[in-house]
């Protein structure tokens, strides 16, 4: 029997795994996933996730769930030796194992990608989790809660001001979106004006959203400036010491939420690891997704997704000539890359992966998103509807595709959710603040010593 191992859990490792059950039989492979976390996350909804529209639970896959013949390992992988086929795994809490195996498959994704910049480390978020997209939500609204009991001033100006670095599809998504969060709440916090709430989109190059046209891009520029969204282009982040936004064209503002979506690194694990890397830290691999060192197969290693450097062979290739990291090569990577897999201990020839780019879309809030395939671009209420039924359908596993779907629809007839629960993060200090204590003891006196009575 193999033993075959998949480093990683999101859209490359889940859709391998599931590929891999349905191919071989149970005899023929033993597989496992290593991920310090037990599910997968659907990236393209965090911004929906962050403005309310989609039920964070609902965004993300659970492994042990979908995967009926997998082992699932919630653990860190710490180290690669694949010289010996030993991988070392680091449970939370626990001792630090070394798990054997024939054939090993690299699908650990990215992570955010960031530069030394003062502040940023300390006061920005990302959008790469489902965990930041929550906090994200709960900060916004509990941010006007906050300012609308205070009078006018520099901590509520701070308060009502979100920052959002990045002007790839994750920054425009995701601006977009809160601010349209942000505007149904006037609604309900009506001491707040709509001029007082302030957003900030920084992007160091000259347009946004690469992927797409420059018209179009110009076009999604002018609609959030509409919606009270000011573009900063070709504008650096210098700091963000203490929640003061300094940038390259002399602003100087103080912001409470400040986003950070300026690209992704392939997850730096693989650094642990004996794989050949490219200069960015990515694993080098073949068109067929077998890992390679200079050209050359390394035997029994084989990797997909954001973490690895896959020749574009489309006709539209991305930038080097690499597929660009994102959901729709992972996922069609790792289709393939089963099948590959499967051929491989069959001793058959494996394929290339070959995909044409079938377009962007992108949400731009409730009733608005932008579609660009080719010279073909819709905008409005056509390109949003696009957006979610693709990325609905996209949604792994159909019982997430229904829970998704029961969202939008319970949306469009119940209004938007604002709840925010941000205390969970805190969830004992109402606990702790009322818990009866134990009195502290009183010592007594101690008895006077013999010797004491004596001399007195």
């Amino acid at each position: 029997m193999n033993k075959i191992l998949i480093v990683g859990g999101g859209y490359a490792g889940l859709y391998t795994a599931r590929g891999l059950e349905r191919l071989l039989n149970a005899s023929e492979a033993e597989i496992t996933i290593v991920d310090p976390l037990p599910y997968m996350t659907y990236l393209p909804f965090l911004p929906e996730v962050a403005a309310g529209s989609i039920e964070p639970r609902h965004a993300i896959v659970p492994l042990r769930r979908h995967l009926s013949r997998t082992k699932v390992i919630q653990a860190k992988v710490t180290n690669v030796d694949h010289a010996a086929k030993v991988a070392t795994i680091q449970p939370e809490g626990g001792e630090a194992s070394t798990i054997a195996y024939d054939v090993i498959v690299m699908t650990a994704g990215s992570v955010s990608r960031t530069f030394p910049i003062p502040g940023v480390a300390d006061q920005a978020i990302g959008m790469k989790t489902i965990e930041e997209a929550v906090a994200v939500r709960d900060r916004l609204i509990s941010n006007f809660a906050k300012a609308a009991a205070l009078p006018e001033g520099p901590e509520r100006d701070r308060l009502l001001t979100v920052v959002v670095v990045g002007g790839g599809f994750a920054g425009i998504e995701t601006i977009a979106e809160l601010r349209d969060l942000a505007t149904h709440l006037l609604s309900r916090f009506r001491e707040i004006s709509f001029d007082e709430v302030k957003f900030h989109l920084v992007e160091a190059m000259g347009r946004i959203m690469p992927e797409v046209s420059e018209s179009t891009g110009e076009w999604v520029i002018e609609d959030l400036g509409k919606r009270g969204v000011d573009v900063h282009l070709n504008t650096q982040l210098q700091s963000a010491l203490d929640g003061v936004i300094e940038l390259s064209s002399g602003d100087r503002f103080g912001a409470d939420l400040i986003i950070w979506t300026a690209g992704v690194m392939a997850n730096p694990v693989v650094r642990q690891t004996d794989m050949p890397l490219d200069e960015r830290g990515r694993i080098t691999a073949l068109a067929t997704l077998q890992v390679a060192a200079d050209g050359v197969v390394v035997p029994d290693a084989w990797t997909a997704g954001d973490v690895s450097a896959v020749p574009d062979k489309s006709k539209t290739p991305g930038p080097g000539g690499f597929c660009v990291p994102n959901a729709q090569h992972a996922v069609r990577q790792a289709k393939l890359l089963a099948k590959n897999i499967v051929a491989v201990l069959r001793d058959e020839a494996p394929r290339e992966y070959i995909h044409d780019n079938e377009g962007a879309v992108a949400g731009l809030g409730l009733w608005n998103g932008v579609f660009q395939k080719g010279k073909l671009a819709i905008k409005g209420p056509l390109a949003w509807l696009a957006h979610r039924g693709y990325h609905g359908l996209a949604m792994p596993m159909w019982e997430r595709k229904l829970r998704v779907f029961g969202d939008w629809i319970g949306g469009f007839f119940l209004g938007r959710d604002i709840a925010e629960i941000s205390d969970r993060e805190r969830p004992r200090v109402a606990f702790e603040t009322f818990a009866s204590r134990p009195k502290p003891k009183v010592e007594e006196p101690a008895a006077p010593r013999a010797e004491d009575k004596v001399d007195a």
